[in-house]
This record gives structure tokens, C-alpha cells and sequence, in this order.
């Protein structure tokens, strides 16, 4: 029986919208007034049925899901868009990356891009068709890096990474030729953490800041006690108990969680930091992170353009195929990052 309810979720995270609203007309739950929208419950409906409430996978597997979740159900590069795989810096040693490069694109500015998944999973190829899509639309050049993934290497190598390749990139110590106000950096859930979490390093350094950041449902205070935290603690895509064994996979355990480049939020140096654009979704419980933040930021003087979507779930720009919105989503960062350098 299971395993015509499992294909039965398989087909209807794949019927087209309209079918997929009918089907749950009148039963889509709400959250803190935000209700969730149809193809996010599907999506929903078919984890509940992959993953086992209340237990956390092992590593090998919780790596195998996201691999398995973008290989499915994201739209993959366009085939307008060049790709190569090189390598750049890492705070020990050359780390894989891979370049995205649209047609006569090759003085536009530059995206480096961080991929999410909790700190210890996700990867070039789990990110390969969010990246590859960015770039299309919005005409930029996109560099998806490969940090060093936790436990196998804790923090601070992450960030450690991101700022050794930030570093050489602005220096011209790579084949790639930028100049920080040519340059974006971006990344979704960690990946945004350690976007937020270099804009601290290289204020901290007196290093020249990039011209703008994008933030997919950033995670920002490790302290995980907001609102939406405690309203969507048992989320399928992203219960806060998974959350919680990620920090500890990424974490020493004498880290302080609220040090700036764990919980961005907490960072003393908001101020001067580069136009932002956060991408929230309602039913992620990471939705308040990316209110806060962005307020934060305002009210230190950054300007942010917000791109709220309430009834969405986490890593919807990751499920294209599947998901409308996240599609609208990536479409709606490409036309700010091509603002932002017109």
C-alpha cells in the first residue's frame, strides 16, 4: 500500500497547477496567515512519504536526497549557456567551481554562487540548474563554488573557503578577471548563511565589498527561536530538527552560535553593506530569518528588494520543474541582478 501512495505523490507533485489547486481545493493548510500554495504541498505530501517523521537520515542518504530532489524536479541549465568545470582557491587548496557563461557574456559581471544544504551536503552538480538558469536570464556571468563541507571539515572552513576565493577573484589571482564592483556574491539557505557571513569577513578586513548580494531564504540566527521556527518546527522539507543536526554536523562544540560568521544577524558591521535582494518563503522556517535580516539591513541603512512568496516552501527555486513559483523566483533575482548593474 505504501508504494502506490509513494506513486501516486510522485504523479501528483507532477500534474500541471491547475490540477494540482483543484485536487486540494479546500484543504491547503495556513500558517500565521499564510497559506501554503498547491504545488508546495504536493511537494509536502511526497517527503512525508520518502522520509521517516522525527528521524534524521544518515549522512550518506540526507546527501543522496538533495542530489536525488534538484535531478528531479528542477528545470537544468539552458542550453544557450556554456559550462566548464575549473578550480579556485581555498583556504587550503584549489576547491572545484564551475562557470556559467551565457552568450557573449564574457566581460559581464559576475555571480559567485554558494550552494545550500545545511553546510554537509549540496554541490555543483544539486545546484547545477539554479545556477545555470541565473545566468541565462539575467545575462551575468555565474561562478558556482564548492566549499568544504561539514563534518568532514567543520566550521570555520566554509567561510574560511568563501573568503580565500572572494580574496583572490578581487586580486586577479584567477583566470577569471572582476572587479568587486563588477562582482555579486548569492547562495540559498547555508549557502546564503556564508554569503551574509563573508559581507562581515571583508568588513572586518577592510577588504573592498561586492557590488550586491543575493540571499535565498538565508539562514541568519542560529538561536532558532522565531516565530515561524516554533510554527513550522515539523515543516517535511525542513524540520527544525534536521536543522539542529545540521549545526551540530557544522559546529565545534565550543562554537559560540551567535558569533557573526555563524548567525549574520548579530554582525556589528550591517552598515555599507551592498544593496541586498532576499528571497523569502512563508512556509519555511527560515521565513522570519529572511524578514529580519532584511529589516535588519534597512535599518542600517542597505538598500533591500524583497521577493516574499508566503506560500512556499524551502528550496522552492530548486524545484522548477515542479513548483511554478520557484521558476517566477529565479526569474525575478536575474531582472534585479541586471538592474543592479545597468
Amino acid at each position: 500500500m505504501r508504494k502506490l501512495h509513494l506513486v501516486w505523490a510522485f504523479l501528483r507533485v507532477q500534474l500541471p497547477e491547475w490540477a494540482k489547486r483543484a485536487l486540494y481545493s479546500g484543504r491547503l493548510p495556513v500558517v500565521d496567515g499564510r497559506q501554503i500554495d498547491a504545488s508546495a504541498q504536493a511537494v509536502c505530501d511526497l517527503v512525508r512519504l520518502v522520509r521517516v517523521p522525527g528521524e534524521t537520515p544518515s549522512l550518506a542518504e540526507s546527501r543522496a536526497q538533495i542530489e536525488m530532489m534538484a535531478a528531479r524536479f528542477d528545470l537544468p541549465t539552458p542550453a544557450s549557456v556554456r559550462k566548464s568545470d575549473i578550480t579556485l582557491p581555498g583556504a587550503e587548496g584549489p576547491r572545484p567551481a564551475r562557470l556559467y557563461m551565457p552568450q557573449g557574456a564574457e566581460q559581464a559581471p559576475l555571480l559567485l554562487y554558494l550552494h545550500g544544504g545545511g553546510w554537509v551536503q549540496g554541490s555543483l552538480d544539486s545546484h547545477d540548474g539554479l545556477c545555470g538558469k541565473l545566468a541565462a536570464r539575467s545575462g551575468l556571468r555565474v561562478v558556482s563554488y564548492d566549499y568544504r563541507l561539514a563534518p568532514e571539515h567543520r566550521f570555520p572552513a566554509a567561510p574560511e573557503d568563501v573568503l580565500a576565493c572572494y580574496r583572490a577573484l578581487v586580486a586577479g589571482e584567477t583566470d577569471i578577471a572582476v572587479t568587486p564592483g563588477r562582482l555579486a556574491v548569492g547562495g540559498d539557505s547555508a549557502g546564503a548563511n556564508l554569503a551574509a557571513a563573508l559581507m562581515h569577513d571583508l568588513a572586518e578586513a577592510a577588504l573592498p565589498l561586492p557590488a550586491a548580494q543575493l540571499l535565498l531564504y538565508p539562514a541568519v540566527d542560529a538561536r532558532m527561536t522565531s516565530r515561524s521556527m516554533q510554527a513550522l518546527h515539523d515543516q517535511p522539507l525542513l524540520p527544525v530538527l534536521r536543522m539542529k543536526w545540521y549545526l551540530d554536523q557544522y559546529l565545534p562544540e565550543t562554537q559560540d552560535r551567535l558569533a557573526p560568521r555563524v548567525s549574520p544577524l548579530f554582525s556589528p558591521n550591517l552598515a555599507g553593506q551592498p544593496p541586498a535582494m532576499i528571497v523569502s518563503a512563508g512556509q519555511d522556517p527560515l521565513w522570519d530569518d529572511g524578514q529580519i535580516y532584511a529589516q535588519a539591513l534597512q535599518n542600517a541603512g542597505v538598500e533591500v528588494a524583497q521577493a516574499d512568496y508566503p506560500g512556499q516552501v524551502h528550496a522552492f527555486a530548486s524545484l522548477c520543474k515542479i513548483i511554478p513559483q520557484g521558476n517566477e523566483a529565479v526569474y525575478k533575482c536575474a531582472a534585479w541582478l541586471k538592474q543592479v548593474f545597468a
